[in-house]
């Protein structure tokens, strides 16, 4: 199995994910940097879920993982990060074309919608999975002109 170095953050509602996935991750033999929260005290997602994607979007981390109550509000701000392809994935089918057609490379999880059993199988499952490329290119050259 391929490994990568990952960034990752979450806010209060996504820190039990976090921390789970977090270790499942390094047990993969992953690098993983931890950008927050540090509690499930309530804070503002923005304040850690940037920070990761910035990271990724920089160079410094190969992917991104954030978490949240749903991950919604996490996406959105993972994706005004230039440089950023980060999708929702609810379900391991989900994430194999986020990874495969969008060559995403920031991964957002909600911790309202599923298990954390399914969160750990469908972050693996997204690491996994390779970008297709071929027509796909086209499509993530013009993502990166808007």
């Amino acid at each position: 199995m391929k490994t990568y170095s990952i960034a990752i953050g979450s806010d209060h509602a996504g820190f039990t994910y976090k921390e789970a996935i977090k270790a499942a991750l390094l047990a993969d033999g992953h690098t993983v940097r931890d950008f927050g929260t540090y509690s499930d005290a309530s804070c503002d997602y923005p304040d850690f879920i940037r920070p990761t994607a910035e990271a990724v979007a920089r160079g410094e981390y190969q992917r991104g993982i954030v978490l949240g109550g749903s991950g919604n509000g996490e996406a959105i701000v993972a994706n005004k990060v230039k440089g950023i392809r980060c999708g929702l994935c609810w379900n391991e089918q989900v994430a194999i074309w986020n990874r495969s057609h969008n060559d995403g490379n920031v991964l957002s999880l909600g911790q309202r919608t599923v298990t954390e059993a399914e969160a750990i199988t469908i972050t693996r499952t997204w690491l996994a999975t390779e970008f297709e490329g071929g027509r796909h290119i086209a499509r993530i050259q013009k993502i990166e002109t808007v």
